[in-house]
């Protein structure tokens, strides 16, 4: 019997897990019974929906009318516990988007409430089959010692993508924590999977450190960078920037004691002590929970497995609100819709805080201290 599948969410991301979710109803895996957004859903969404599925603005409503047994939760992330809540009271799987949650709490919430209930996250790259492969190259001693984990990404973002949705470039709405940021949303990624190959993916680090920056007027930060320190295994350093001087491919860095492993975990292009390997295009998350409730095949990217995540969200959360990048250190580049910023150097920046394993801030950037005393 397939089982059937509800998307919360249809605009933005979701379009991403409404295509994958008619993909598997297409090859007669699931039964994509219907989706439901707050909004007017785009033309393109409806058009992605079988004919019969139910269209609602209430997932409570959704949730009644099709008795799914996944929901997959794609909407903003301050709403993805009350969702995951609904749809684990009405008998349901979950494929909730990343962040699942947004501190602690709410994740030991989660995850007592999803006992006997598969809880799948959205974390794309934990289906690469690059990760096995970085796995064997370090069990095989072909690095040497593991010394540190470093993450790097550096991207340009718009003004229109920080217009895309009210609670973009926001740590709170209506006093409710969003903590929307570069390592929390765009390089979430860098960050989980950085964990994930370091092997504390599920624990707590002993000690967090976070220093965000601001080049635009938002709340939240388009510069960061986070350490995260945990007993009996290596730092993790992950750095990021949406004030790039040009896109990058983000990637994960592994130091060993006799070389290193560069994972490009948007593109699976791997160099282990110079030599490249490419592995093969991650798994789709809906299918492996498919699988699982199917054969029991193991989830990739359970939530158990963004435990340390959610403690980076928590602690940028947490953090003093980030600080302004002076005048003199941005850059305004085109007009209009079109217009991003650019703080010079900073993609060499991120780069350099992946290679020495260092915050910005041990960097001594003048922008750090800039930023400091503004």
């Amino acid at each position: 019997m397939r089982p059937g599948v509800v998307v919360f969410g249809m605009a933005g991301y979701a379009g991403q897990h409404l295509r994958r979710a008619r993909a598997l109803h297409d090859r007669g895996e699931i039964l994509l019974a219907g989706a439901c957004d707050i909004r007017e859903p785009p033309e393109d969404a409806r058009a992605l929906l079988p004919e019969g599925a139910a269209i609602t603005r209430d997932a409570a409503e959704l949730l009644a009318r099709t008795t799914p047994d996944v929901a997959v939760v794609a909407t903003p992330p301050h709403t993805h516990l009350p969702l995951a809540k609904l749809a684990l009271a009405a008998g349901c799987h979950l494929l909730v988007e990343k962040p699942p949650v947004l501190d602690l709490a709410a994740f030991a919430e989660l995850t007592e409430l999803a006992r006997g209930r598969a809880c799948q996250t959205g974390f794309q790259s934990f289906g690469s089959a690059a990760i096995p492969l970085v796995r064997r190259a370090i069990a095989n001693g072909e690095i040497g010692t593991v010394t540190g984990i470093a993450a790097a990404g550096a991207w340009i973002r718009r003004d229109r993508y920080f217009a895309r949705a009210a609670w973009a470039g926001r740590r709170r709405v209506g006093g409710q924590p969003v903590v929307d940021g570069a390592l929390t949303n765009p390089f979430a990624h860098a960050v989980a999977t950085a964990l994930l190959v370091n092997g504390t993916a599920e624990d707590l680090p002993e000690r967090t450190a976070v220093e965000l920056y601001r080049a635009r007027d938002i709340e939240s930060d388009d510069t960061a960078c986070a350490r995260l320190s945990f007993a009996g295994a290596p730092d993790v350093v992950v750095a990021a920037t949406l004030d790039a001087e040009a896109d990058h491919d983000p990637y994960v860095l592994v130091h060993g004691t006799n070389g290193r492993i560069r994972w490009h975990y948007k593109t699976d292009l791997l160099t282990v002590d110079g030599e490249q390997r490419q592995a093969a295009p991650p798994r789709d998350l809906l299918a492996n929970l498919v699988a699982y409730l199917r054969d029991g095949e193991p989830l990739l990217a359970p939530l158990a497995a963004t435990r340390a995540f959610t403690a980076l969200v928590e602690a940028v959360r947490d953090a003093p609100e980030p600080l302004p990048l002076p005048t003199e250190w941005v850059q305004a580049v085109d007009s209009g819709p079109d217009r991003h910023f650019v703080v010079p150097g900073i993609d060499r920046d991120v780069d350099t805080a992946a290679e020495r394993l260092a915050l910005f801030s041990e960097l001594a950037l003048p922008w750090t201290g800039a930023a400091t005393r503004a």
